[in-house]
């Protein structure tokens, strides 16, 4: 019997299971995938190694107070083995059809810099960072609740439970409506892949947590995302552990409203596992597949109703050559075709995408020892690969390999376009589309980001760390938020539930 069974590998899983193996807890960790991560695993082609999740993260640099928080926790974790590197300053680039702003840090060089090229916006970027600075800390009071036990979680929403409606029910779009420059709008506005929610439905809570992660900078690990997995497993392994790959949960198992273990199938043998605690870091859709439906059946049919988000294509892109004379940085670039930053990639059959996101992973990482890459993303709807989602057969089918061959084509195309030097030095390029993310992670509709980012996910009772079920916890960016940090974090608090004292650890 194991002290604690955690359900996923990705950072939030292997973060929660390697807290509690510093607490001397023996952990198994059930990944269903044959290689550990989650979206900070990485591929190779021929001389070529890609990220499939990890672009940049915040809160990760060698800084006092909240600024470096998620970098302490995670030196503490792996005994400083997992380190990161500045991916530059400006770490983000906007860049509109004759326009362009790089995004600097820390907060105060940003505003002087949206200042200096927006002088008579001066009233309007004052209200932007007021709004942004009581949103952030709406949502830290919102996501604490998150772990807290019920009562005191009640608490503070009687304290400051108006404040968090209102940023979680105030759109980016109406915040940005206050802005009447409409350059100045596209770049406030323009980081909204990084949550997956279009302004119109982005609530601003989000949209200011999330952007304001990288006031201090933004950070990638030294040697490459893989790098999470292989420095969290050991300290996982050292305390009596396990990481079981190719182990897929089919069912959680309850007994008289007790978490008891799990069911899960590998190498076509199927078996338990027994726990009194298990944390769920798979998802919310799929956390509710494997209960009996007379388990807490009011608490799933809440969960049942909230949606996946949007979905993504990503072009993987080989280099070979001096792409830094060409025009690459460790910076992301945000490209949008117009103003109107909001649009979502709807017709990826015919149309050309309204937005890319492009970033250079080999120019963040100085210890990077193969060939260059560059990754280019588009956010999409992913109802064009409906006929092939939920299909055994679906990815070799003569459609899809049609649809995905001609949507590859168009992305090659339009990085190209907006990167023309670097076009002669492209030697590779590979699609991944909502199949790739629903194979690989289990992602409902192949959701980027897991649940739909709604004001509605914000505020729903029903995602706590603690579930109606003894002993069953949640983790992942479902509970808390997308990204490394959000998914992370979750992690931690679901461990703390189990081990109150890592709550010191938090605050130190």
């Amino acid at each position: 019997m194991w002290d604690v069974i955690v359900i996923g590998s990705g950072v939030s899983g292997l973060g929660a299971a390697a807290a509690l193996a510093r607490q001397g807890r023996r952990v198994l960790v059930l990944e269903q995938h044959s290689v550990a991560g989650g979206l900070t695993q990485t591929f190779t082609r021929g001389d070529w190694t890609f990220a499939t999740g990890v672009h940049y993260i915040g809160g990760v640099g060698n800084i006092a107070g909240s600024s470096g928080q998620i970098g302490r926790l995670l030196a503490w974790l792996t005994d400083g083995a997992l380190r990161f590197v500045s991916c530059g300053n400006p770490y983000d680039i906007v860049r509109l059809p004759g326009f362009e702003f790089g995004i600097p840090y820390p907060e105060e060089r940003y505003r002087e810099a949206l200042l200096a090229r927006f002088p008579a916006q001066h009233e309007a970027i004052g209200r932007w960072f007021a709004a942004c600075e009581a949103a952030r800390h709406s949502a830290f009071v919102m996501f604490a609740t998150r772990g807290m036990p019920q009562w005191l979680a009640w608490g503070m929403h009687l304290i400051h439970g108006d404040e968090v409606e209102h940023w979680a029910q105030s759109t980016l779009a109406s915040t940005l409506a206050e802005v009447p420059d409409p350059q100045l709008r596209a770049v406030l506005g323009a980081r909204w892949a990084d949550y997956g929610a279009p302004p119109d439905n982005a609530p601003m809570l989000e949209h200011a947590l999330v952007t304001g992660s990288y006031n201090a900078g933004a950070y990638y690990p030294a040697g490459g995302p893989a790098r999470f997995a292989r420095t969290l497993v050991p300290v996982v392994e050292a305390a009596g552990g396990e990481v079981k790959l190719g182990a897929a949960v089919e069912h959680i198992l309850v007994t008289g409203g007790q978490v008891a273990g799990v069911a899960l199938s590998q190498g076509g043998t199927h078996r338990t596992e027994h726990a009194r605690h298990v944390i769920s870091a798979m998802g919310i859709a799929n956390t509710v597949s494997c209960l009996d439906a007379s388990t807490a059946p009011a608490w799933q049919d809440t969960l049942r109703g909230l949606r996946p988000g949007l979905a993504h294509l990503a072009l993987y892109v080989g280099l070979d050559g001096d792409i830094a004379a060409a025009g690459a940085s460790g910076a992301n670039v945000w490209i949008y075709e117009s103003e109107d930053i909001g649009r979502v990639w709807h017709n990826v059959e015919e149309d050309d995408p309204p937005g890319l996101f492009v970033s250079f992973p080999s120019m963040k990482d100085r210890t990077w020892s193969g060939k260059p890459t560059a990754e280019v993303i588009a956010l999409c709807d992913a109802r064009a690969f409906a006929p092939w989602l939920d299909t055994a057969e679906g990815r070799h089918s003569e459609p899809y390999l049609e649809l995905k061959g001609r949507i590859e084509k168009r992305l090659l195309v339009r990085f190209c376009a907006h990167f023309p030097a670097l076009a002669p030095l492209i030697r590779f390029h590979e699609l991944s589309t909502p199949l790739t993310q629903q194979r690989y992670l289990r992602s409902p509709g192949g959701a980027m980001y897991g649940l739909e980012m709604t004001a509605t996910r914000l505020t729903s009772a029903a995602l706590r760390v603690r579930t109606p079920v003894h002993g069953l916890l949640l983790a992942g960016q479902d509970v808390t938020g997308p990204g490394v940090a959000g998914a992370f974090m979750g992690g931690l608090m679901a461990a703390a539930v189990i081990e109150p004292a890592l709550l010191r650890r938090f605050g130190s």
